[in-house]
């Protein structure tokens, strides 16, 4: 095979690569001035009043969970059209995740299916901007404050994305976001709890670091936990690469949503493919371009592309057919009709920054051929 093109891959510069060898070369390698410097920009860029850079997507939505104070007994509503962690993390928190299906045009949860979903031991509503694309969010957090819930929101895939001319990452009470290579920006591993409420971020910052509190009153050395915490913490060279990203987030996503026009252009008049939409009055991330094939065998299309040498994945599985969440929680086929519907034909096409022009044709021109 002499061309491969994944779905999706990092873009990293010598000018990030000189930013993280200064921390290498630094005294802080951890702990230090660039977490609080990185939390700051990304604040600053997404309109919201504080963050928590954490060591995973995953990371931060356990710490959000746990600053949320859900617990055993607890029901947290989600997407089931979302990657496993959303729903882990509710699961390890001893909490129950009750799915609520999503609508066919956003792939996101279905904003009158939450309300179908809520019962008096509900404590939040999770919405995943799914492939980068913004939930309802007027809709989501007048259904929580009418029934006094929080709104989490995970937004790994979102991250420079933009709901009725506002910024991803001020709406909800805490949004999360990751850095994961295949991401708007990347920190190797990472992610970030954003919020604008004061005692959610000090709460996040103990949870970050073992639950630990300062009495410098008692001594220098002296420090008390009062709720347990764990070991979420980034590093400051990784802080480093993500501040060095971040000034390039808005060329990345600019070239992101040319990629997915010229995917539209390509196949939005062939009947055998359904192309993922946008909403006029938000703008995607583009995280990943999820077409839906009809009249065709799905794995065959997906196995053959493999062979032409394009990295297809499938995002996702729902995750109420994950063996797991069958066993313990009794979800079965034809729970989520909609979800399950989605997932038995989509497809997803690479979209990354770096893949040039040709690279696009290529993978149409692939898609064409055996469709």
């Amino acid at each position: 095979m002499e061309k491969y093109i994944p779905y999706g891959h990092q873009w990293i510069d010598d000018e990030d690569i000189n930013e993280v060898v200064k921390v290498l070369r630094g005294d802080w390698i951890t702990q230090g001035g660039k977490i609080e410097e990185f939390e700051k920009a990304v604040v600053d860029y997404c309109g919201a009043k504080y963050g928590v850079a954490v060591c995973s997507g995953t990371a931060g939505l356990q710490a959000a969970y746990l600053a949320a104070g859900i617990n055993s007994g607890d029901e947290v509503i989600a997407t089931p059209l979302t990657f496993a962690a959303t729903a882990n993390t509710v699961v390890c928190c001893g909490a129950k995740p009750v799915f609520a299906d999503i609508d066919e045009n956003t792939l996101n949860i279905d904003p009158e299916e939450i309300r179908k979903k809520i019962t008096d031991r509900t404590k939040a509503i999770v919405s995943v901007d799914f492939a980068g694309h913004p939930c309802e969010y007027e809709e989501i957090l007048e259904i929580a404050k009418q029934n006094n819930l929080l709104v989490i929101e995970d937004a790994c895939h979102a991250l420079g994305g933009e709901y009725k001319g506002k910024r991803i990452g001020s709406f909800a009470d805490m949004t999360i976001l990751s850095f994961h290579p295949v991401k708007a920006i990347t920190t190797g591993e990472g992610g970030m709890v954003l919020t604008n409420n004061k005692e959610l971020y000090e709460k996040l910052k103990r949870i970050r670091h073992h639950g630990i509190i300062k009495r410098p009153e008692k001594g220098n050395w002296y420090y008390e936990i009062e709720s347990p915490g764990l070991n979420l913490r980034i590093t400051d060279f990784q802080c480093a690469l993500g501040l060095s990203q971040l000034k390039k987030l808005d060329k990345f996503i600019s070239r992101r949503r040319e990629i997915a026009e010229m995917y539209n252009n390509a196949f939005q008049n062939i009947k055998e493919i359904i192309i993922p939409k946008e909403k006029d009055y938000v703008k995607s991330a583009w995280h990943i371009y999820p077409i839906q094939v009809q009249g065709n065998d799905r794995r065959k299309v997906f196995e053959h592309l493999q062979e032409q040498g394009i990295g297809v994945q499938v995002h996702y599985m729902p995750v109420h057919l994950h063996p797991f969440y069958r066993k313990r929680f009794g979800y079965k086929e034809g729970d989520f009709p909609k979800a399950e519907k989605y997932y038995q034909r989509a497809i997803s096409l690479p979209l990354f920054p770096k893949m040039s022009n040709q690279d696009v044709e290529y993978v149409i021109q692939s898609v064409e051929k055996i469709i």
